[in-house]
């Protein structure tokens, strides 16, 4: 039954997803973002990966280097994100404290994550292979869409943290953060290139200390005060 496999693998995304999403917004219950936003957010990040598969496909076309081709798959999936983000939040008058780029960046990390996870679930999951599809969906729970989130996440600090900045500080925040994005996400598609068991679980270790790095710098975005004259 493929479509019965369909919500299956859509589950498997979203599910997790939104487990991610519910922990990441606690970190702004002081001042939360609206509901419709943050689900609308979500959603674009979703259908972005539209977007990203066309670029993915047209990329290994021209790039026939293994380590060329996922480099520049990392810096589409980060530009892509980061152009949703702008057009969806960055714009509304409810981006409205520093912290609120971290917010809506990760929001819109998991929706894209999400779906590429349910899509690399379908492979096994039509064939049959439950466990294979376990496996899969919890090693991307842990890895990919933890990379996607803090990736994200590096991009909205650094607009946050030049939220009271003019416009010139707000592009270079912008410009900088999604030159760090590129080269976090380019390295973890680099490392799982033929990488052995042990390489993998390094990576993934490597991961988890991100996100720890991550919850650090909620907190420093959190002291952005506008500069007194």
């Amino acid at each position: 039954m493929p479509s019965l496999v369909l919500v299956y693998a859509l589950l498997a995304g979203i599910v997790p997803a939104f487990v991610w999403l519910a922990f990441w917004l606690r970190e702004d219950i002081g001042h939360p973002e609206p509901r419709w936003l943050i689900f609308g957010s979500f959603l674009a990040g979703c259908a972005s990966v539209v977007i990203a598969i066309f670029g993915e496909k047209w990329i290994a076309d021209l790039a026939r280097n293994e380590a060329l081709r996922y480099t520049l798959w990392a810096a589409l999936e980060e530009i892509v994100k980061f152009t949703v983000v702008g057009v969806v939040a960055l714009r509304t008058r409810w981006n409205d404290e520093p912290i609120d780029a971290m917010i809506y960046a990760i929001t819109v990390a998991l929706g894209f994550s999400a779906v590429e996870n349910a899509l690399f679930l379908l492979g096994p999951l039509s064939g049959g292979e439950i466990a294979q599809g376990l496996a899969t969906g919890g090693m991307r729970f842990v890895g990919a869409t933890l990379v996607h989130t803090v990736s994200s996440a590096v991009i909205g600090f650094a607009l946050g943290f030049a939220y009271y900045r003019g416009t010139f500080g707000k592009i270079a925040a912008g410009v900088s953060g999604l030159g760090a994005a590129i080269a976090l996400h380019a390295s973890f598609n680099l490392s799982i290139i033929n990488s052995s068991a042990t390489d993998m679980l390094r990576t993934f270790v490597w991961i988890w200390a991100a996100v720890v790095i991550l919850i650090v710098l909620f907190e420093e975005v959190k002291t952005v005060r506008p500069k007194l004259l």
